[in-house]
């Protein structure tokens, strides 16, 4: 009874919330016009309620100056974390904290601005050229009885000392690079790349209304003269820069009560609202400050697919990547589901808690009993969310949920090495375990077929028998977009025919998300042979598109004077994306990059230095110059690059296996192995790292060294083609024949496309034949 007065509760929220007369809809438009930004008080009169909704959420203090009113941590104790004790105090009313400096010092630092209010607050510090910096020890808001009410490192245990990337000084914490767009209303980072200073903005300090209604200035003309009973022409709908109400006249109804899903009317074919949201809940980085509303999410940010580095491999989350991603693979994305169907938008809270929410579409009668979930229906077990949505916990006491919204998959974890909400509960059991009684309960899952997830798992490793399964993925207009580009990212590493076909057939899609990832796996085809097939892209409609595609081909040659002047367009584009981030280190590198695609060996090199200049943490800058000095034939500068970045990062395998190299060029061999073999060691994961160093070993006369580091390595890379090729020739060179037959028939099983692998098979045969 307490569920089903949940759902009707909801019901009429969701109702209220949604309601709208034909005659909105029909004035509905998008568009950007010249207006300003007029701040909440303008909506308060007009809009009490989600005033009142917005006021009782965090957005409202999201950022703050640091005051006695909005300051919740204790200024009044100390706080010890690894042998460094911090103390909190006030003087002349102001806030300040005596913690480590850059230099490894104890320094008093002036806190500025608050961030955040639940279920943690952090803390700004003021450095010179208008940076501002976030101090890494926060106060946990929660109730005491919840652990709350005390200092913690935002690294938890973890030293992170001023020779660390990450302290808290450094570009990672930066806020004005890391965090400004998403605290503040209107905000311009505005870094000067000449003066590398920042003279960052804001509208208002905090996220109110307009951080997704947008300025609403002409609205505000608009209800003066309505008040007034007067009549003014608007643009938009009653002046409104973006209006995010449905507009497609569609329900939700229950067509199959045996299914009991409710099912959307029509499909949803605007993405305005989402994209609104993706802005700040999505792991993205920013390609333009001119944001559009009601433009693509794409025209001004960079989203990360389904990364290795980010995400497990069967999509569930990993790193914190705040819901957009997750939820762009999801079923309920594809259903029509978006953001406000859930929560409250002014608030950011559901609707209801509990499995009422969920109740909304899909009935209790199907969905709510024991022989669904099959768990007691007073404890945890039988939450929707928890088995549908689990929590993974961030900023040490900031658990957040799932939004991919998947069935639990304890059978592919221990293969993939994924979570599963079973073993979360029941955390005494094992994996197998969980999987059992799923099988048992629900037969076989996905219908038998292979999740996506052990497609992504190969596919990051590169093995050969995904290679068709990635372009079914890829051309499956039946999966979620992120699902798709990812599949398409990952292509990269399998270049046949079929890739190239999916990559021709992808760059057309209707998805921008799709077009930029099939642009960016183009780089497999040779740039001009790829020009002709993505040149269109250089004035697609979304800017991530044409600045992906310009990237993509910058090293082309031989161009008419018109084609010439497209890609320049592009690629000025491009580099303005790159000036907007030239505070970061990454963004220097690209630009290196690209100068370096243009020939320009020059700027190259100096883009590179800057980029060690403002972060000389950061050592793939290193590899980057020294791999610049060797197309120089610099071989002395490439070295002594090189031990400078191992003298930052010596256990980062990349700087090994250059240096190793280098060696190699300057014919210190023996040296060079030392180096190789580190970076084999460091990374094993590394395929080419073990293939190089094994080459090294032959090339020393130490053959059989070299064919066990290959066939160890082989057993973690079952399906690398130079491991494989390696082990087929040189035990051809010794005069193994069989063995070398052995290695070339996988090849030419794997990767059947490939001639020269079945010429190779037909002279070992040849050998063997004249042999006997």
């Amino acid at each position: 009874m307490r569920d089903l007065l949940h759902v009707l509760l909801s019901l009429f929220l969701l109702l209220t919330a949604c309601d709208r007369t034909d005659q909105q809809l029909a004035g509905d438009q998008n568009l950007q016009m010249a207006v300003e930004y007029v701040g909440r008080a303008a909506c308060k009169e007009c809009h009490p309620l989600q005033y009142g909704l917005y006021i009782g959420s965090d957005h409202d203090e999201a950022m703050d100056i640091a005051t006695d009113s909005t300051v919740l941590g204790d200024f009044n104790t100390t706080f010890t974390h690894l042998r460094i004790t911090s103390r909190f105090f006030k003087k002349d009313g102001q806030f300040y904290v005596n913690t480590e400096g850059p230099d490894g010092q104890l320094h008093d630092y002036k806190v500025m601005h608050t961030f955040g209010i639940r279920p943690l607050q952090q803390y700004l510090i003021e450095f010179p050229a208008g940076r501002y910096q976030m101090l890494p020890l926060c106060w946990d808001t929660r109730p005491r009885q919840q652990g709350g009410q005390r200092w913690f490192h935002i690294y938890d245990q973890e030293r992170i000392a001023p020779d660390d990337i990450l302290f808290w000084t450094r570009m990672a914490q930066n806020y004005n690079y890391m965090c400004s767009e998403c605290h503040s209303t209107n905000v311009r980072k505005n870094y000067d790349r000449f003066t590398e200073t920042y003279n960052t903005t804001w509208s208002e300090i905090d996220v109110s209304c307009e951080a997704c209604h947008g300025p609403g200035s002409e609205h505000v003309r608009w209800a003066d003269a309505d008040a007034k009973g007067q009549k003014i022409d608007v643009e938009g709908y009653l002046g409104l820069v973006i209006r995010l109400k449905d507009t497609d006249n569609a329900t939700w109804v229950l067509r199959d009560v045996e299914k009991g899903t409710a099912e959307r009317t029509a499909p949803r074919s605007d993405r305005r609202l989402i994209d609104t949201c993706a802005r700040c809940h999505s792991r993205r980085s920013i390609i333009s400050e001119d944001y559009v509303y009601g433009a693509s999410y794409l025209d001004a940010h960079r989203p990360s697919l389904l990364e290795g580095h980010l995400y497990f491999a069967d999509g569930q989350i990993l790193e914190e990547v705040y819901v957009y991603a997750s939820f762009l693979q999801s079923k309920m994305y594809m259903a029509g589901v978006n953001c406000k169907d859930c929560h409250e938008p002014h608030s950011g809270k559901i609707f209801v808690q509990g499995n009422a929410l969920c109740y909304r579409c899909h009935t209790p009668a199907t969905f709510g009993g024991r022989e669904h979930h099959f768990h007691d229906p007073e404890k945890e077990g039988s939450l929707c969310a928890e088995c549908h949505m689990p929590e993974r916990t961030y900023m040490v006491v900031d658990p957040r949920r799932d939004h991919s919204m998947r069935a639990p998959r304890p059978d592919l974890s221990d293969r993939l090495g994924t979570p599963n909400a079973c073993v979360k509960c029941h955390h005494e059991k094992s994996n197998q375990w969980a999987a059992d009684y799923t099988q048992k309960w629900y037969g076989a899952l996905e219908k038998g077929a292979a999740h996506y997830g052990e497609i992504f798992y190969a596919g990051r490793r590169r093995y050969a028998e995904v290679a068709d399964d990635l372009v079914d993925l890829a051309n499956d207009k039946s999966r979620a977009p992120m699902i798709r580009a990812t599949a398409l990212s990952l292509l990269q590493g399998y270049p046949t025919s079929s890739t190239f076909e999916t990559l021709k057939k992808n760059v057309k899609d209707a998805d921008p998300i799709i077009r930029a990832a099939a642009v960016e796996s183009f780089a497999i085809v040779d740039v001009n042979e790829r020009f002709p097939l993505i040149k269109g892209l250089l004035t697609d409609s979304v800017r991530l598109v044409r600045i992906s595609a310009a990237r993509s081909l910058a090293a082309v040659a031989n161009l008419s004077l018109s084609d010439k002047e497209l890609l320049q367009t592009a690629t000025d584009e491009y580099k303005e994306t790159q000036y907007i981030n030239a505070d970061h280190e990454t963004a220097l590198l690209n630009l290196a990059i690209l100068a370096l695609q243009q020939g320009d060996l020059e700027e190259a090199e100096q883009a590179y230095k800057k980029a060690i200049e403002i972060e000389p943490l950061f050592a793939h800058s290193y590899i980057n110059l020294a791999d610049l000095y060797r197309l120089q034939e610099r071989e002395s500068d490439a070295e002594k690059t090189l031990l400078s970045a191992l003298a930052i990062d010596p256990d980062l395998a990349e700087i090994h296996h250059a240096l190793g190299l280098a060696y190699v060029r300057q014919g210190q061999y023996e040296r060079s192995l030392d180096y190789l073999k580190k970076a084999a060691e460091l990374s094993p994961e590394t395929s080419y790292f073990t293939y190089v160093y094994a080459i090294a070993l032959h090339s020393t006369s130490k053959t059989d060294a070299a064919l066990d580091v290959l066939a160890d390595g082989l057993r973690r890379h079952p399906y690398d083609r130079d491991i494989l090729f390696s082990l087929a020739t040189l035990n051809r060179d010794i005069g193994r024949i069989d063995s070398a037959l052995e290695y070339v028939v996988k090849l030419v099983d794997y990767f059947p496309e490939n001639t020269d692998y079945k010429k190779f098979e037909q002279q070992l045969q040849a050998l063997r034949r004249n042999a006997l």
